[in-house]
């Protein structure tokens, strides 16, 4: 929890208790759903946590913004930015019926009403939203054409609507053909020496 508070300090109270039990919770669920590594649940804040919000770091979603998460897993990122932005609308999509399963479960334990968790493929959401965010579920030549038809024409923050979307390692082959994309090292946001190989990449669509 610290890191979060090393980093986030501005946040009331509800959302203080809210990052604080998600340790908890995913540790009682990943003994009955491995959502999560075993060796990552100890460092939950780090890897997990503090990872997803670096996308708060590029872009502060709007209230009112519609943010889709394709691929969320156990609710990575979409659980930690729904709590960061309690006023913005999240559609948290799996194949996996598993892993919803959980991220059902995690938002109704914090309370969280900013939060639809679906058992869908990215192809098969419905609606349009201002950013679509990710964490590595594929490559950007597969990903882009699942998700963009999902994106408003009309944006209404700084940066246009797209894609943001955490990766690592090199990225400039697979970023090739999208001369329009953005690289944010994370390790320009946070300290630790596990995000030296992260990135956030924009790409506006």
């Amino acid at each position: 929890m610290d890191l979060i508070i090393k980093y986030f300090p501005q946040l009331s109270d509800v959302q203080m208790q809210q990052f604080e039990a998600l340790q908890e919770i995913y540790e009682d669920w990943n003994s009955k759903i491995n959502v999560i590594s075993r060796k990552d649940i100890e460092s939950l804040y780090l890897k997990h946590v503090l990872h997803s919000l670096a996308i708060a770091n590029v872009v502060k979603f709007k209230p009112n913004a519609k943010i889709l998460d394709v691929g969320t897993g156990g609710g990575f990122p979409g659980i930690p930015l729904a709590i960061l932005f309690p006023k913005v609308q999240f559609h948290l999509v799996d194949s996996i019926q598993k892993k919803i399963k959980v991220v059902k479960a995690v938002t109704e334990t914090l309370k969280l009403k900013n939060i639809m968790a679906e058992h869908l493929r990215a192809e098969q959401v419905n609606g349009r939203f201002d950013f679509v965010v990710s964490r590595a579920v594929t490559t950007m030549p597969s990903f882009v054409p699942w998700v963009k038809n999902k994106l408003k024409k009309k944006y209404n923050h700084p940066l246009p609507n797209g894609i943001l979307y955490l990766k690592g390692g090199d990225l400039i082959e697979e970023l090739s053909t999208y001369p329009k994309a953005t690289i944010h090292p994370i390790s320009s946001f946070f300290e630790e020496e596990f995000f030296d190989t992260k990135k956030v990449v924009y790409l506006p669509l």
